[in-house]
C-alpha cells in the first residue's frame, strides 16, 4: 500500500492522493518553479508561486488560475487529530511554577531581552535544584516573585513583554 495525501484546495475542496499516483504524473521541469503537466491528454502549465514546507502550504498558479493548497499525510492528521497542529507554533506570555518551591536565584531582570532557552530562573523542589528557561525570545515584562520566596504550583513567575 502506497502512502496517501489529503490534500485541501482554497479550504474548499479536499481530494486523496496516494504517491503511485503521483509517480505517473506525467511532468515535465520547465524551471525550477514551472512545469508543464499532461493529465487525461490535457496540457497544464503550473507555477509554484509561493511554499513553506514546515506548514506544508503552497501557492500555485495552474494555467493562470492561483489555488492555495494544504498537503497533510497520516501523521500529519493523527497530530491533528490529537488536537496538535502542525507547525504551529504557540507564544508563551507566562512562566508559571510547574510545582510548589523555593526560588533560589533569578538570572533574569525586568526589560532585559532572553533568548530561547536562556536561564530564567532557579527553583528548588523536592530538594532538587529546577533550572526554569526561556521558552522562547523576547523581553521580561515583569517578574512577580523575590529570591528566597516560597511558590505554589501555577503561581505566575514572570511575564514575557510584546
Amino acid at each position: 500500500m502506497s502512502p496517501s495525501y489529503k490534500v485541501n484546495v482554497n479550504a474548499k475542496f479536499d481530494f486523496d492522493i496516494t504517491s503511485q499516483e503521483i509517480s505517473k504524473l506525467d511532468a515535465i521541469a520547465i524551471s525550477s518553479s514551472e512545469f508543464h503537466v499532461l493529465q487525461e491528454n490535457k496540457s497544464y502549465t503550473c507555477e509554484m508561486i509561493n511554499s513553506h514546507f514546515n506548514t506544508k502550504t503552497y501557492q500555485v498558479k495552474v494555467n493562470n488560475n492561483t489555488y492555495s493548497i494544504n498537503i497533510f499525510n497520516n501523521l500529519d492528521l493523527l497530530i491533528k487529530d490529537m488536537g496538535f497542529e502542525v507547525g504551529a507554533s504557540k507564544i508563551v506570555n507566562e512562566i508559571k511554577a510547574p510545582m510548589p518551591g523555593l526560588i533560589l536565584d533569578i538570572h533574569v531582570k525586568v526589560g532585559q531581552e532572553v533568548k530561547e532557552n536562556d536561564p530564567l530562573l532557579i527553583l528548588e523542589a523536592m530538594k532538587m535544584e529546577n533550572v526554569l528557561t526561556s521558552p522562547r525570545h523576547g523581553v521580561i515584562k515583569s517578574i512577580s516573585v523575590n529570591k528566597g520566596d516560597t511558590v505554589d504550583k501555577n503561581q505566575l513567575l514572570i511575564e514575557f513583554g510584546a
